[in-house]
């Protein structure tokens, strides 16, 4: 972190040595931005294999006995006690179904996957093998597995936090098999002398046989077995991605087969399709319309699933790439999960603008990734690629879905926000996520180790520089600071590290304090590219919020439209603004029912101001 960096962060919370650090002890926010009540979801994303490890050996390509792994009881009470203190209610628990890997688990039933077709040595999380059962990297007790996982979520449930884990619905594992649910397995009853079968659950290339794909070595040319450049598969799948060769190339995802949800090769539908105007029902009229129609067996297959983990206690799916799946299927799945737990958060991974809506209505989906407006917008002008009047833009274009919208900066797909490669300090995206947590009702979301500054620095073997691996058996070393070898009480990080969490806490929290964070929200026009205004207001709460992107102070002067100023019912006269992230100051003037505000940020400040009314 530079020098003017350093003292931005410092500045804008007062001074770093008194910022709130996480420790076993009583760790609540400032009593003025405590939560009134649960309010928005602020969620966690956790990779669960690297968390809770505490070597750090950092050997590319390394084993587990080489670079650890970290465990579901390294997830203790200190450390969820200060998860929650940074202003969390869901915990994303990423990587809980058991995947393909190259560790030898074979002593306990699970048969030893080809490295041939598994990225990296830990193995990519999105290509599962047994979605009935957990990766046994993650136990104490491999055998016991599925057991300590209970645990965890027990746990995360005691501390009063909710649990999300991933649902792949798109592609599998080249070889799925479940030691728990062996009748459930996908293409266990599949015709292989066709290309398509509405009831199959896959897409085959018949009568020739896979081939692994040309290029790179695996486990970057380190001696294994298995490693021979062949992978048995007869006739060869469809690779997860979507490509048709017996061949797929390194960039395809050959780890994994594609699903077959009854979308014939030339893109028809072998399924009912959802009725003229279904996007204004609920999802109980939804489940009403799929009662007793016939649907394509892999819908069923992940149904059961889905039912299988609710009644384990998990409270949420996080779904990957969903876009690459009908619709239809999600309005089938999310109503059938409703039915059983209506309270159940449905995220998921949509990247196409045009299909939000179809996705939300349709698919009832509770939030979608806002990864190719805000995010991208918001790395943009970290950068200084781009104006801050994107942001306004965006705010008015989906103001009708912003309340089911999932904000973030970082998560295992995107670049550290401290790498060079995005802004190479973490005290640059301070107004972003000022920005990304209180823009709109939508749900927020934070990355491990992003409060910390973590730059996922060093190429682990797969998993390269920039963003941290989710391929390979690494270690995070700004989350082993916060760890502390167990106490989760901040007792290694630097003064930079504790103020930049400190914000973190305090800003995530406020936008969870309801008042005005649960109401609406209005973009403020600025001349100023580099600053970015808005009103959020509901009952007899209203707060302006400032941010500035820019790497030096700058004032603001804002015209608060005579709509706005009617609607708050404010009367001429001077109004008195308190920053609740900090000590910015500013005023608000009225006159003859116009407002002017006035403000003063420091470089990559943020303030929310509350107004006091006489």
């Amino acid at each position: 972190m530079n020098k003017l960096s350093s003292l931005a962060l410092c500045v804008m919370l007062a001074a770093c040595s008194e910022a709130p650090v996480a420790s076993n002890a009583a760790q609540e926010a400032p009593a003025s931005v405590q939560p009134q009540g649960s309010g928005k979801p602020v969620i966690y994303q956790m990779f669960t294999r690297l968390f809770g490890n505490k070597v750090d050996s950092q050997v590319p390509w390394g084993t587990l006995a080489q670079n650890g792994v970290g465990k579901f009881a390294d997830i203790n009470d200190a450390a969820l006690a200060s998860i929650k203190a940074l202003g969390v209610n869901y915990l994303w628990y990423t990587g809980i179904p058991e995947h393909a890997q190259v560790t030898d688990y074979s002593a306990y039933g699970i048969a030893a996957d080809d490295p041939d077709v598994v990225k990296g040595r830990a193995g990519s999380p999105y290509a599962v093998k047994d979605y009935y059962n957990v990766d046994p990297d993650l136990a104490t007790h491999p055998a016991k597995r599925l057991a300590e996982f209970e645990a965890l979520i027990a746990r995360t449930h005691a501390h009063g936090m909710k649990v999300i884990i991933d649902i792949v619905p798109n592609h599998v594992a080249r070889r799925y098999h479940s030691s728990v649910y062996p009748e459930r397995d996908f293409g266990r009853n599949d015709d292989t002398r066709v290309v398509y079968k509405r009831d199959n659950n896959f897409y085959y290339v018949p009568g020739q046989a896979f081939k692994v794909p040309k290029g790179d070595k695996p486990l970057g040319g380190l001696p294994h077995p298995l490693a021979d450049g062949q992978f048995a598969e007869n006739p060869a799948k469809w690779t997860g991605n979507g490509s048709r060769s017996p061949q797929p190339a390194l960039d395809d995802w050959y780890e994994t087969v594609k699903i077959n949800y009854g979308v014939r090769p030339d893109g028809s539908y072998d399924f009912p399709q959802l009725p003229a105007g279904f996007e204004n029902k609920d999802y109980r009229a939804h489940a009403a319309f799929w009662q007793g129609k016939s649907v394509p067996d892999s819908w069923v297959k992940y149904k059961d699933i889905a039912l299988y983990w609710l009644d384990k206690g998990v409270d949420g799916f996080r779904y990957d790439v969903a876009e690459m799946v009908p619709v239809e299927f999600w309005s089938y799945l999310n109503s059938a999960i409703k039915m059983h737990k209506a309270d159940t958060l449905l995220m998921a991974e949509v990247y196409n603008p045009a299909q939000y809506r179809d996705y939300i209505r349709l698919g009832k989906m509770d939030y979608l990734y806002d990864k190719v407006e805000t995010y991208d917008s918001l790395k943009a002008i970290i950068q200084g690629k781009e104006g801050t009047q994107a942001l306004a833009d965006i705010l008015v274009r989906n103001q009708d879905i912003a309340a089911h919208q999932l904000h973030f900066l970082e998560n295992h797909d995107e670049q550290r926000i401290a790498s060079p490669e995005f802004a190479g300090d973490p005290v640059k995206a301070i107004p972003a996520m000022a920005v990304s947590a209180l823009m709109d009702d939508g749900a927020t979301m934070v990355y491990f180790g992003q409060a910390l500054g973590e730059p996922g620095a060093r190429d682990a073997g797969f998993g390269k520089a920039s963003r941290t691996t989710i391929f390979d058996y690494w270690d995070v070393p700004s989350v082993q600071r916060w760890m502390n070898g167990g106490a989760f009480d901040g007792g290694q990080l630097s003064a930079k590290e504790k103020a930049l969490r400190g914000f973190y806490q305090k800003l995530l929290n406020l936008s969870r304090s309801q008042g005005a964070f649960g109401g609406a929200s209005q973009a403020l026009a600025q001349s100023d590219d580099k600053l970015f205004a808005f009103a959020r207001w509901q009952g007899s709460q209203q707060v302006l919020v400032a941010t500035n992107f820019a790497a030096s102070a700058k004032e603001g002067q804002v015209a608060v439209p005579k709509a706005l100023i009617e609607k708050w019912k404010l009367a001429d006269g001077q109004y008195a603004l308190n920053d609740l992230l900090g000590s910015n100051s500013g005023t608000l003037v009225v006159s003859k029912g116009e407002g002017q505000w006035h403000y003063q940020l420091g470089a990559y400040g943020a303030a929310a101001f509350e107004l006091k009314l006489q």
